[in-house]
């Protein structure tokens, strides 16, 4: 795994062995970039459930002023420490070694808010729809905010989702990924 394009081009990163992780592979990865591309500079992500940060670290390469880092998993909490530190970008980087919740509490808390927002939880859970309601709630977006799901059902996160107030965009296939944009409405 590597960042695709920007200031940290080329740089591979590190990985997770033996977890349950699923890094977004970079035949995702570059359309996904591709598509959010005039969305990222000077722009804050957040990378919930952020398992290596290859996605908020390809962000910062690629012009966003500020990733979030959030993440539990301690094994994980130092890949992704590795990997900014790799990336040089720690001035631009923010990792709350958390749960999702207590990183859209610290959000909220300090006034931040989000014009990107990756959601790649372990599949086949709830936390997709807990995460979105979280952040309904604590009011992190910016206007014109987008966020991405990542999912191996479409349909069942869709059927979750149908209720919240956030309007389906978009929604891509890459083999058994799914990606679906999102916007708030």
């Amino acid at each position: 795994m590597r960042i695709i394009s920007g200031t940290a081009r080329g740089t591979k990163l590190f990985t997770l062995d033996g977890l349950n992780t699923r890094p977004t592979l970079d035949r995702v990865k570059e359309p996904l970039f591709n598509i959010l591309n005039f969305k990222l500079q000077d722009s804050v992500v957040l990378d919930l459930f952020a398992g290596s940060g290859a996605l908020g670290l390809e962000a910062i390469s690629r012009g966003a002023e500020k990733a979030i880092f959030s993440e539990n998993n301690r094994d994980a909490q130092k890949i992704i420490e590795k990997n900014i530190d790799k990336t040089k970008f720690n001035d631009k980087a923010v990792l709350i070694k958390n749960d999702y919740k207590k990183a859209l509490t610290f959000i909220s808390e300090n006034n931040m808010k989000c014009d990107v927002v990756f959601i790649d939880p372990p599949y086949k859970t709830e936390l997709v729809k807990n995460a979105l309601l979280g952040i309904l709630e604590k009011e992190i977006l910016n206007e014109d905010a987008i966020i991405i799901l990542e999912t191996d059902e479409p349909e069942r996160i869709e059927m979750q989702i149908s209720d919240l107030k956030f309007e389906i965009v978009d929604n891509r296939k890459y083999g058994r990924v799914s990606l679906i944009f999102l916007k708030q409405n």
